[in-house]
């Protein structure tokens, strides 16, 4: 203990004589291991973190396979991740292999609380939620499945512990008070445990509401009969295991029951196909997964995005190694006559090589401590722009917890190992006389060797992330810049819901008619209009359709888009109305039911657009229903769910004539800056009922940044981490070669006085470096084609070899390395001979 008490004040002592040194070490690695701080807090999260229930690893989910038609409501995921609650019960009360088995589902409320009403995320539980977890309350208690008893039978629900802080001031008398949610009156009974969110991964919601109460929280859903209908798919089910048993063990034990509950839903298809019964029974089959981390179809869309960055971190913080072990490298030459006057003292080769160490380690210690205090702010960044979340909204934390400070002491061990080696390496066999007859130290072979290989290693990576970045830039211009079908600019976006103020379905379309004219009158607002189906926000909703003259073949799917739009939707939007009309105000529940569909439709079922107009179709899944609507328009297609895909073939229908009307997203078209008219359109929208909330007020170009959000955050941080890369390898190369210019200060002068030319002295300091730098390149971009096609799902318009990103990539390395070379080789050419030949 007293000898390593003894090398840390000497590491110490020799920090201090070089302040200059070690503050470029120590921000050199906190650059490095600062982002993988700041990266893996969110991988942390999204793919690697247990949820913070008991026993965590017990906890199953379920996927079935097999044929299904009927409704489904989803937050995200494919639809075989999602259950009726008819088979949630059966399923629960049949199995032999699970201690519980618990219901979720995710949905939106309008929450009210002393007259002022909040939109906020919510989930609806089985009664046996809580418990199921084995979770305590931290304030009153929690939902009990005698909570969970009858379809709208108990108005109560738990405050999540962030809102009740935030929405409640943390105050203990919560506990009894009522809240209002579509109008109604519910019960807090108490408060969730602090250190829990949600089941679902990734979820932050603000309360916790029995499933029972689905009708009353989300009214929209009653037309669909959820707690009764075998045909309606909308929650996600969690089991969690008995002692003992195993996932493929529960698996097969299930597969009989699931066998014999799916063939009683079979009886319910009236008109079924003998394809369709097979496909549905004998091709299905139910999946036990793990689910101890939760399920959370947010994590399948960040997977990608977030193992990309982290391969960048990892990248970046092996750059700062080799930059470091370099740069301790060239310090060591400058202490070789001190090593040697310790060997020759009697120095044991362990006693230089811990001490080397521990140097080491220091600069890896202080290096991660600078990182960790910029990580949150990082993290922070990277979840909004990954999550397109606002201020005070993130899904995910950026405070650094045991894990992440634990993962960062290990990366800056390992890298504090990594690049002490070089140092330790250069005087394991020190030449004692040749050195101390010396007045300087000079470097051995193997030390420039190695310089050359770091330098050339740097090269190659900073090439390699600038292709990664220029790849990523390209998808992103791609994406921003393609035509979505509709303008754009100057429009103003915000969802209205009248359910959750209270009104009941009758008064949603005079509701929302009402807004669409107050929101018409404000001054620099030339029109307006709303749809149940928003445009680039990963919203779908499938109706299923039969078309005139058509006959489908056995089992072909006629589900296309459906959205239901108000008058002057089309022109409100300036997406183009190719032939007939838009609807009107004419267009009501009494009136003839009419359809506007899309080009794509059009070229699928009737040729041109022309050939389409007063043919009929109708809503129904049965080709031999009564074809009841016409066809009076088509427009143009567009960007639906996302900036990548088209919306495929879709069907118009006027908001009036559909059967069950939801909330709407409005859009206002400006002559001006669509933000100058928020305030106004909140003020309009208030005037008509002040417990009417305007939710997700923004514009349609961030809209289109948000639908975005992955490759904006990957392309952003991709520049720079490869910026960063560029400037370390710049860094190294001018280090290496203004050390190996000063080392042959006596070369240079021999060859000047001799009558070589300054030029080239010059083209001598640079070829060296220039034919390590040819190399790494040619090394590197054929590998950024080969680890392109890794990722190639996150490209869009850009193939993997991309001339245009990899001229781009190479042509900066080459200014680079020019650059880094200039001063260098200037220094050499300007060496007096006579001086230099004085200087040993």
């Amino acid at each position: 203990m007293q000898t390593l008490l003894q090398n840390l004040r000497f590491a110490l002592r020799q920090l201090r004589k070089s302040p200059g040194f070690a503050l470029t070490v120590v921000l050199t690695l906190a650059l490095g291991i600062g982002a993988n701080a700041a990266v893996f807090t969110l991988f942390d999260q999204v793919l690697l973190r247990m949820l913070p229930v008991q026993q965590p690893k017990e906890l199953v989910r379920f996927q079935w396979t097999g044929g299904f038609s009927g409704t489904a409501s989803s937050f995200g995921g494919d639809l075989e991740n999602y259950f009726s609650y008819p088979m949630y019960k059966d399923l629960r009360d049949q199995n032999q292999v699970f201690a519980g088995m618990l219901a979720a589902d995710r949905t939106n409320l309008a929450i009210s609380w002393q007259n002022q009403a909040e939109d906020r995320d919510a989930e609806l539980v089985s009664g046996n939620y809580f418990d199921l977890l084995g979770l305590k309350p931290a304030l009153g208690r929690l939902l009990t499945a005698q909570d969970d008893t009858a379809k709208n039978a108990n108005p109560v629900l738990v405050l999540s512990y962030d809102y009740w802080k935030t929405r409640f001031a943390s105050s203990r008398d919560v506990v009894g008070q009522t809240v209002l949610i579509g109008g109604q009156p519910f019960t807090i009974l108490g408060v969730a445990p602090a250190n829990f969110q949600s089941a679902i991964g990734g979820y932050k919601p603000a309360a916790f509401l029995p499933i029972s109460m689905v009708e009353e929280a989300m009214p929209a859903t009653i037309p669909r009969d959820n707690l009764n209908n075998h045909q309606s798919l909308w929650l996600t089910l969690v089991g969690r295991l008995k002692p003992g048993v195993t996932a493929p063990q529960a698996a097969a034990a299930l597969g009989p029951l699931w066998h014999s509950l799916r063939a009683y839903e079979l009886t319910l298809y009236k008109n079924r196909t003998e394809r369709f019964s097979k496909h549905f029974l004998d091709d299905s089959q139910l999946k036990v997964l793990d689910d101890s981390t939760g399920f959370s179809p947010g994590r399948m869309d960040l997977q990608t995005p977030l193992i990309i960055l982290m391969s960048m971190a990892t990248l970046l913080v092996a750059m700062c190694a080799i930059n470091v072990a370099t740069l301790l490298l060239l310090r060591a030459a400058g202490r070789a006559r001190e090593m040697s006057m310790r060997y020759a003292l009697g120095a044991k080769q362990t006693q230089v090589v811990s001490q080397l160490l521990l140097e080491g380690l220091l600069l890896g210690i202080l290096g991660a401590a600078a990182g960790l205090l910029m990580a949150p702010l990082v993290t922070n960044t990277l979840v909004r722009l990954l999550t397109s979340a606002n201020p005070g909204k993130e899904p995910y934390s950026a405070a650094i917890d045991g894990r992440v400070l634990l993962f960062t002491l290990s990366i800056a061990v390992i890298s504090s190992l990594l690049f002490s080696m070089a140092p330790v390496f250069h005087f394991l066999r020190p030449d004692l006389a040749g050195t101390l007859r010396q007045s300087a130290g000079t470097a051995s072979r193997n030390s420039q060797l190695f310089r050359k290989i770091a330098v050339g290693v740097q090269i190659a990576l900073s090439v390699l992330l600038l292709g990664g970045a220029g790849l990523f830039v390209r998808t992103l211009d791609n994406l921003r810049h393609q035509e979505v079908g509709f303008n754009t600019s100057h429009l103003a976006t915000f969802s209205l819901d009248p359910t959750d103020s209270g009104y009941k379905e009758a008064r949603i379309v005079p509701i929302v008619t009402n807004a669409i004219e107050a929101v018409q009158r404000i001054p620099g607002i030339t029109s307006a209009a709303a749809t149940t189906d928003p445009e680039l926000t990963g919203d779908k909703e499938f109706e299923s359709f039969q078309v005139e003259g058509y006959k489908p073949a056995e089992d072909e799917k006629m589900q296309f888009e459906a959205p239901a739009v108000t008058p002057a939707y089309f022109a409100t939007l300036k997406q183009p109305l190719l032939v007939g009309r838009e609807f009107t105000a004419a267009d009501t529940s009494s009136a003839p039911e009419v359809v506007v569909i899309n080009l794509a439709f059009t070229k699928k079922y009737f040729g041109s657009a022309q050939n389409a107009l007063g043919h009929h179709l109708t809503q129904s899944s049965d080709f031999r229903a009564k074809l009841d609507a016409t066809i009076v328009g088509v427009v143009g297609d567009i960007k639906h769910e996302n900036l990548r895909q088209d919306i495929g073939p879709a069907v118009y229908q006027p908001i009036a004539q559909i059967t069950h009307p939801t909330g709407v997203k409005m859009y206002a078209r400006t002559n001006q800056a669509p933000e100058t008219v928020e305030t106004a359109i909140r003020q309009s929208i208030h005037g008509l009922d002040p417990t009417l909330v305007v939710v997700g007020m923004r514009t349609m170009d961030d809209q289109v940044d948000r639908s975005a959000s992955d490759e904006r955050a990957l392309a952003l941080l991709a520049v720079g981490f490869s910026a960063l890369a560029i400037v370390l390898a710049a860094v190294g190369l001018y280090g290496v070669l203004a050390y190996s210019t000063e080392q042959r200060t006596r070369e240079i002068g021999v060859r000047l006085a001799l009558g070589a030319q300054r030029t080239s002295v010059v083209l001598l300091i640079v070829r060296e470096m220039s034919i390590i730098a040819a190399i790494a390149i040619v090394l590197a971009v054929p590998s950024i084609v080969l680890l392109a096609r890794l990722f190639r799902s996150q490209l869009y318009g850009v193939t993997t070899s991309d001339p245009l990103t990899l001229a781009g990539a190479v042509l900066l390395a080459a200014v680079m390395v020019t650059l880094a070379a200039v001063l260098p080789a200037r220094r050499a050419a300007s060496i007096e001979p006579m001086q230099a030949l004085r200087t040993e």
